[in-house]
């Protein structure tokens, strides 16, 4: 899809990384209710996926103004029927403007924020899905405290000159904030460029 107006933002990884992503949540998603998508981004992802599985309802989510408008925007030129109008919620906030979710999911956001914002996610994963539901994280992680490549070790060392509370996480860290709020490590599956899916499933 040609991007739609100046309002829409256009991030080129989107287009690379949607099919392997959309291959793994096949395996995960619920067949029908609604997907909460933390920190949405351009919005490209959640037009893609509105697409892809047409029986869930989408429901993008970001706490900046200008992506919600890009949201907005691509949501718009798709005419996607499930794709819901976006939120503006932050993953750290404790109170939401939404009750439930069947399955969540956060792509590249736990890397770009600070601590808190996994914090949130998690605490606030454990709060809307019920018991057995996914919630889906992609990006770079270090395992046992070592990156997976070169190229994201120089990437965390871009990141924390930009800000202190940014960088790479130890996927370690990110599971035991996962199991503090009921959540239990499902799978970790490598993906292009040095990314990694991240499954967990509400079981507490």
């Amino acid at each position: 899809m040609d991007i739609p107006s100046d309002r829409a933002r256009h991030f080129p990884a989107t287009a690379r990384n949607r099919d392997v992503i959309a291959d793994v949540l096949k395996r995960y998603l619920p067949a029908t209710g609604i997907v909460l998508e933390i920190a949405s981004g351009s919005g490209e992802h959640s037009v893609y996926f509105a697409r892809a599985f047409p029986d869930l309802r989408w429901q993008p989510s970001d706490p900046d103004p200008l992506n919600l408008e890009s949201i907005t925007a691509w949501g718009e030129a798709a005419e996607a029927g499930n794709l819901c109008t976006p939120l503006p919620i932050n993953a750290s906030d404790v109170i939401l403007p939404i009750d439930a979710a069947d399955a969540m999911m956060c792509i590249n956001m736990i890397h770009i924020s600070p601590w808190d914002a996994t914090k949130g996610l998690m605490r606030n994963a454990a709060k809307l899905l019920p018991q057995g539901a996914p919630l889906y994280l992609y990006g770079p992680y270090r395992v046992g405290g070592v990156h997976t490549a070169p190229s994201n070790e120089a990437f965390d060392r871009s990141l924390r000159s930009q800000n202190e509370t940014w960088g790479v996480r130890d996927l370690e860290d990110v599971c035991a904030e996962a199991e503090k709020n009921g959540l239990s490590f499902v799978e970790c599956v490598e993906m292009p460029s040095n990314n990694q899916s991240v499954i967990f499933r509400k079981t507490g």
